[in-house]
């Protein structure tokens, strides 16, 4: 309802309005100096109206322009009436503006951009429909803010309707209305009618050029390009690019990486002298150079800046970290610090991010303290920062406190939870996060399915495994390569590998994840023949180049068939490919070569290598044991010293296996104690198993009973079994049935472990034992499995 009538007398509203009217506008309050001219009194009026800060002030102005006749004044009454929509009055924005003459076009113009920049967009479109009615005109400028409403709402068809009113009017050739209407059909990607708008403009200037540029560089995709010809033909009606033309097209370079364009252009702009110290050009032109993979350059303009604000500290550090750099960018996040600057949610957040990625724990915690400390409203993004952050860092118990604090949670915050469930360990819990997402009423995407279906394979449950499969299925995400590789990876996980090939035969555009996966199920269950025909197959596609994992498989198939020609045929592909640089292939090339009898060859391509890794060392003193060069292994060992890296755990239990198989016994129990000692790692069951094995095969039964006394019970099964063996190799028969019940009482369940005791008590004769134990583990289900022979005999 309008507040204050027109007939309100000035003792109504005196004590609702204590201003003193001549103080407030005039500066002297004797009667010789105050005006006459109400003119003047309209712009001290319109003065206040724009320094009004409240409603209530607005409302006393209201009443004092009514006390003093100037309801009518078209100035002041557009200036009341978009003051009142600037507050979302719209109620008293339409009834001070029914007072004025309605038929004034400027005074509806300034109606509707009033609305316009108080964001009042529906009331935008009602004022232009009420003045398309009324038949009395509509200015360009009318049209301009409605086509731009229509966009800010969403309305395509009322925006062609608009079109065709400004048709109607003869404004499609005016410059800056064909400009607005640009920039509407661009908003929607229809970059076919913008250019027929742009061609019905009679007389282009920079502004109509830069705007179909700019539409062109908003549809980010391969159209992108044709702004650069936009501009080259721009330049051939003498008309130069300005700031706003640069920038579009540093977006159409980054958007298309094209570095060199974007050089051009920044070479252009120094030349020219433009953008030197606009904010908005600069962080346009980092941008640029983030995007075509130049971060060092992007770095090199931050420098150069004269003023840098947050969203120009936000750009840089954010643009490391999508160049995979997050050690850069939480080194520009520490010196933003030092430097004073004003964090927001945004840098806040990156700075979370890039602790995550880093794995620094107390780094991010610290963050996350800074904004307790400083009561940062967190919203879902760096929420969701803080879930991921503690996930990468092993810490899912704050992670879970943090999710289930978020109020606003979304796909991407369930899908960073999940995720982080999965990579700790926690497949059930994964699972139940999406069943709560579910719940919610929130639709799962791509990166949700991923992630599921690999929480299902780490459960190796077939049963599970086939109702997400049919999840995948009534949902249609089975026609999505990535998740049918996953799918596929599922059923070869669980030894499912018909299925998986059924799987694999439906994939209509198969890459080289779903070859490589079918590879490894095939070599996994040991048909190396078909993981060889497997790989013949996706040679004759002519499309893919096979990678290392890919090759790494193909060559663990061929160890297995002792192919030494096809191996170095590998070899030669790893070379040409140049490929050599790659540390897993050339480990697995160490191993299958060893493994295929040509020791003196790995040898000589380990000491070829250009990179190492520990694997690598690990690699190579496994495959000197392998060859009973257990000299060999020790000196390696020694070499990793003075070369500064740290052995671990395999590398210590394939030492050990070598000195065992070499009969080293001093060497292994200096190497155990060394292991112990200096390095301070906590010895394994195959670790205590290689140390009884070692002395077992030296005939040393007594120090090796000693040791296994010394040996933690739960890891005692291997050394059992060890033990056992070297008692039945040695004659010693009365410490090995004796520790062959040990062995059973200690592991009931392995059937290696009956087999073993009973050929003891076989060797013995003692035929009654014999048959109670075989009695025993039939009465468990355990099968004792025969040997067999690949040696095929003509009969």
């Amino acid at each position: 309802m309008y507040p204050i009538s027109v007939g309100i007398t000035i003792k109504k509203i005196s004590p609702l309005f204590p201003i003193n009217f001549r103080s407030l506008f005039f500066s002297n309050s004797s009667a010789k100096n105050v005006p006459s001219d109400s003119s003047i009194l309209a712009e001290k009026l319109v003065s206040s109206l724009e320094r009004c800060g409240d409603v209530n002030s607005l409302r006393r102005l209201h009443a004092c322009i009514l006390v003093q006749g100037l309801e009518t004044n078209t100035f002041l009454g557009s200036k009341l009436q978009n003051t009142y929509a600037f507050f979302g009055l719209l109620t008293e924005s339409r009834s001070v503006f029914s007072r004025i003459n309605n038929n004034n076009l400027s005074l509806w113009d300034s109606v509707i951009i009033g609305h316009y920049k108080a964001g009042q967009f529906d009331e935008v479109l009602r004022v232009y429909l009420d003045l398309r009615q009324r038949k009395i005109g509509i200015h360009g400028s009318a049209f301009t803010f409605t086509l731009k409403s229509c966009i800010h709402l969403g309305r395509p068809e009322l925006g062609k309707a608009i079109h065709v009113d400004i048709i109607k009017f003869g404004l499609n050739t005016n410059r800056f209305v064909g400009s607005s209407l640009i920039g509407f059909y661009s908003m929607y990607r229809d970059m076919a009618d913008a250019c027929k708008v742009f061609d019905e403009i009679t007389e282009r200037d920079l502004v109509a050029y830069t705007s179909l540029i700019t539409g062109y560089t908003q549809t980010n995709d391969h159209r992108a390009c044709e702004a650069f010809a936009i501009v080259q033909h721009m330049q051939t009606e003498n008309l130069e690019p300005n700031r706003v033309t640069l920038v579009s097209l540093l977006q159409a370079a980054a958007h298309l990486q094209l570095l060199n364009h974007g050089e051009l252009i920044h070479a252009y702009a120094k030349r020219r002298g433009i953008g030197c110290v606009d904010e908005a050009f600069q962080t346009s032109l980092m941008d640029m150079y983030i995007k075509c993979g130049a971060p060092n350059k992007a770095t090199t303009v931050f420098h150069t800046m004269s003023i840098k604000t947050t969203s120009c500290w936000n750009v840089l550090i954010a643009g490391h970290l999508k160049s995979s750099q997050p050690f850069e960018a939480l080194n520009f996040f520490s010196l933003m610090a030092q430097k004073g600057h004003r964090f927001d949610l945004i840098t806040l957040a990156n700075g979370i991010i890039s602790c995550a990625n880093l794995g620094l724990l107390l780094v991010g915690k610290s963050i996350h303290s800074y904004m307790f400390r400083n009561r940062v409203h967190l919203d879902v993004v760096a929420n969701t920062a803080l879930v991921d952050m503690y996930s990468k860092c092993e810490n899912c118990i704050n992670a879970r406190k943090i999710f289930d604090t978020m109020k606003d949670k979304d796909v991407i915050s369930f899908n960073v939870m999940i995720d982080g469930y999965l990579q700790n360990g926690h497949a059930c819990e994964a699972i139940e996060a999406f069943h709560n997402m579910r719940t919610l009423g929130l639709t799962e995407n791509e990166a949700t399915i991923l992630t599921v279906v690999s929480a299902f394979s780490d459960l190796n449950d077939i049963r599970q495994g086939r109702s997400i499969h049919g999840y995948v299925i009534t949902h249609g995400f089975e026609s999505k390569t990535d998740i049918a590789n996953q799918v596929l990876y599922l059923y070869v996980k669980c030894g499912y590998i018909q299925y998986a090939r059924q799987i694999f035969d439906r994939i209509k555009h198969k890459d080289l994840v779903s070859w490589t996966s079918m590879m490894m199920g095939y070599e996994n269950l040991g048909h190396v023949y078909k993981v060889i025909n497997l790989f013949q197959e996706m040679q004759s596609e002519k499309q893919l180049t096979p990678d290392s994992i890919t090759l790494t498989c193909l060559l663990q198939a061929f160890s297995q068939l002792g192919c030494l020609t096809q191996v170095k045929e590998i070899h030669c592909h790893v070379i040409r490919a140049s490929m050599d640089n790659q540390i897993t292939i050339m480990n697995s090339l160490l191993t299958t070569y060893s493994k295929c009898g040509m020791y003196k060859i790995s040898r000589v391509l380990f000491r070829k290598m250009r990179t190492r890794c520990l694997a690598s060392w690990n690699t190579m003193i496994a495959a000197s044991g392998m060859h009973g060069d257990c000299v060999g292994a020790l000196a390696l060992i020694e070499e990793m010293k003075k070369e500064k890296i740290v052995p671990d755990d395999v590398t210590f239990m394939s030492a050990l296996s070598s000195c065992s198989h070499s009969g080293f016994v001093e060497g292994g129990l200096n190497l155990f104690r060394v292991m112990k000692e200096e390095y301070r790692i906590v010895p394994r069951e195959e670790h205590y198993g290689c140390m009884v094995d070692l002395l077992g095969r030296a005939g040393q039964l007594d120090e090796a009973f000693d040791f296994l006394k010394c040996v933690p019970h739960t890891q005692s099964g291997s050394a059992l079994r060890a033990l056992v063996a070297a008692c039945r190799v040695h004659g010693n028969n009365e410490m090995g049935e004796s520790l062959g019940r040990w062995l059973l009482d200690f592991d009931p369940e392995n059937s290696s472990s009956y087999g073993l005791v009973s050929n003891m008590f076989a060797e013995s004769q003692k035929w009654d034992e014999v048959a109670r134990v075989r009695e025993s583990a039939k009465q468990r289900g355990l099968k004792m499995t025969s040997g067999y022979s690949m040696i095929e005999i003509d009969t």
